[in-house]
């Protein structure tokens, strides 16, 4: 049946004001770190003179912050995936007793709450003298990252045709190899997927680096953004424009990688 004419348009324009809605906070956002030092309420609704002291005084303020961030989070990004690769290619090839409670241990991991992770944390950590460190964080944050690249990894492995992992150890490819070789590139967008989540939980990760780092030393970019507050309440052209650019290297990621999120795990495989 063919739809009658203009029985889309209220639909698309329903979805352009909610659209606008959800993406006004953004606008706001960037207009505000525009706005000269002082109260953002008195700035215009468009920076017609745009004032660059805001991302100045961040850049000064919060540069070595953001370095920190990046730092645990594409630590945190190896490690989960380092981790969880090789767990999930077991879990989803090898025939392992107990596969199934060793999963619902796993998805019992991402039910347990946050502070309650964080409180047991901070006690091994100040025995170990794993707080304000790195290293720190970056474990911290995998708690989050390794049980869900498993799951999602796990559930793409299972899907590669087991006719192409049969084919390689025929021409003599070892475990190992069909791992490194043939999986692992079948897996790509699994990969790319719990890779792109991973950066994302650590990336915005407040309550573990509010409880494990009590220094300025190790300090991520949303803990300097919470603290940058309360220490310039006045300047929110500074703020907004710290606030910008945490939020860029989370948005080109996901720019970058869309395509792969929804992808198929086979269609690497096939194509190659």
């Amino acid at each position: 049946m063919k739809r009658a004419p203009g029985r889309g348009r209220p639909s698309t324009i329903v979805g352009i004001v909610l659209l606008a809605l959800m993406l006004f906070p953004v606008y706001w956002m960037v207009n505000a770190s525009l706005q000269p030092a002082g109260n953002t309420l008195q700035g215009g609704w468009f920076p017609f003179h745009p004032d660059f002291s805001g991302y100045a005084t961040a850049l000064r303020d919060q540069g070595r912050n953001l370095v920190t961030s990046l730092v645990v989070t594409l630590g945190s990004v190896a490690f989960s995936l380092g981790l969880a690769a090789p767990a999930a290619y077991a879990l989803a090839r090898f025939p392992l007793r107990g596969t199934n409670l060793v999963l619902f241990g796993i998805l019992i991991t991402q039910m347990v709450p946050t502070i309650v992770v964080t409180n047991a944390l901070y006690s091994a950590y100040n025995d170990l003298g794993l707080l304000n460190s790195y290293l720190g964080l970056i474990l911290a944050d995998s708690t989050a990252g390794v049980p869900f690249a498993i799951i999602v990894m796990r559930s793409f492995m299972q899907s590669i045709p087991r006719e192409i992992i049969e084919a390689a150890q025929v021409d003599g490819a070892g475990r190992l190899r069909v791992f490194r070789s043939v999986v692992l590139p079948a897996s790509r967008n699994a990969l790319i997927t719990a890779a792109l989540f991973t950066f994302l939980f650590t990336w915005s990760d407040f309550l573990f680096a509010l409880t494990l780092t009590t220094t300025g030393t190790v300090r991520p970019i949303t803990l300097g953004i919470y603290q940058y507050i309360g220490a310039h309440t006045n300047q929110w052209n500074a703020v907004m424009a710290t606030a910008v650019m945490a939020s860029i290297p989370a948005a080109v990621l996901l720019v970058v990688a869309q395509r792969h999120v929804a992808a198929g795990a086979t269609s690497g495989a096939i194509k190659e």
